[in-house]
């Protein structure tokens, strides 16, 4: 195999992420098996590739002995590595319900090279907006022994962290939202019931959306993105941190029910307020910690607060930001975790105050 380049080592050996939506891989159709791009060690066959939504390539099944399991550092996930040379694939979920074998196997397309079955038409990967990425690579092991040529992906870019991102869902392509950005006040769903509106950002906003959701007196939780210069952003724009947007919640809430005071204590033991730039496993400014107040009410609220954890010696760096345009998430974000009938991972409650 031809030596690794510095993104390939950063993934493979250092257990970085690609970013989603950028792999040769992810949309990948050609026949044939998929390697250990480190010792060309097979690991996927692509009858078992399948496409999970998620912007990494996705298999359900691996060749029998190729890939094992280990802890991941996080303590919550499962890492999966070549069984043969160890080279970091990715990680492996299960209960998602993608396919009839439940298993999600979500690897970097740094991690693999491909061999074309035999008589297989050679395909070009399309990347994000349909873009041709990558370019193949013959490995000289192979080449010289007369076999087929191995591609590997040199293309990607890669984000330097402990894990890779949190699971997607099942390909929805064209199922984005359509909707323009709304105020920041939402329309009262009851005119008889006086509302008021909170926005949150504190990691994945699956699990922030599926916590808040939950709290009695909160009418809406809604996925989105905002704090950012982009309008109309998508998913794959914010994980290109091309758009400055954090991953956000918006809450419309009966304050007669539920207090700001009180959601923004919740806010607060429902993810890792001292973590900058990242939350838990996710890596990025869109996983930042941060509140967008709508009244100077709620500001105040927000300050005291943090001065109130870093008191209790919790090195706080949630930002409290004015409220801007908040852009809703693509539909198939939306109630991700009550729709899966799952569990958030990355989000668990922590008594604080």
């Amino acid at each position: 195999m031809e030596p690794l380049t510095p993104r390939e080592r950063r993934v493979i050996e250092e257990k970085g992420t690609e970013a989603p939506y950028t792999g040769r891989y992810y949309l990948h159709r050609e026949a044939g098996t998929y390697v250990c791009r480190r010792c060309g060690a097979p690991l996927y066959r692509s009858e078992d590739k399948f496409d999970a939504g998620c912007g990494w390539p996705s298999f359900d099944d691996e060749i029998p002995g190729a890939v094992r399991r280990t802890l991941d550092a996080d303590g919550l996930r499962t890492e999966i590595v070549c069984a043969r040379c160890d080279a970091h694939l990715g990680h492996v979920f299960t209960d998602e319900g993608f396919t009839p074998k439940n298993t999600r196997h979500c690897v970097n397309s740094l991690s693999l090279g491909f061999v074309p079955a035999a008589g297989a038409e050679p395909e070009v990967a399309a990347g994000e907006c349909g873009a041709a990425v990558g370019t193949g690579i013959a490995s000289e092991r192979n080449a010289a022994a007369g076999g087929p040529a191995i591609l590997s992906d040199r293309s990607d870019s890669s984000v330097p962290s402990d894990g890779s991102a949190v699971s997607g869902e099942p390909d929805r392509t064209g199922d984005v939202s359509d909707r323009s950005a709304d105020s920041v006040r939402a329309d009262e769903p009851d005119a008889a019931v006086k509302t008021e509106t909170a926005i949150f950002a504190g990691g994945c906003f699956w699990g922030v959306e599926y916590m808040l959701a939950s709290q009695p007196g909160v009418l809406d939780a809604e996925a989105g993105y905002t704090g950012g210069r982009t309008e109309h952003p998508t998913y794959e724009e914010v994980c290109g941190h091309r758009t400055g947007h954090a991953e956000a919640v918006r809450v419309t809430f009966d304050p007669a029910q539920v207090s700001y005071e009180e959601l923004a204590r919740l806010f607060f033991e429902i993810h890792d307020p001292t973590q900058a730039g990242r939350q838990g496993p996710d890596v990025g400014p869109q996983y930042r910690s941060e509140i967008f107040y709508t009244s100077p009410e709620q500001r105040k609220t927000a300050v005291l607060l943090i001065a109130e954890l870093r008191a209790r010696g919790y090195r706080v760096v949630t930002r409290v930001t004015p409220a801007g345009s908040f852009w809703p998430a693509e539909a198939y974000h939306q109630d991700y975790y009550e729709r899966r009938g799952t569990q958030p991972y990355c989000h668990v409650y922590t008594k604080r105050f």
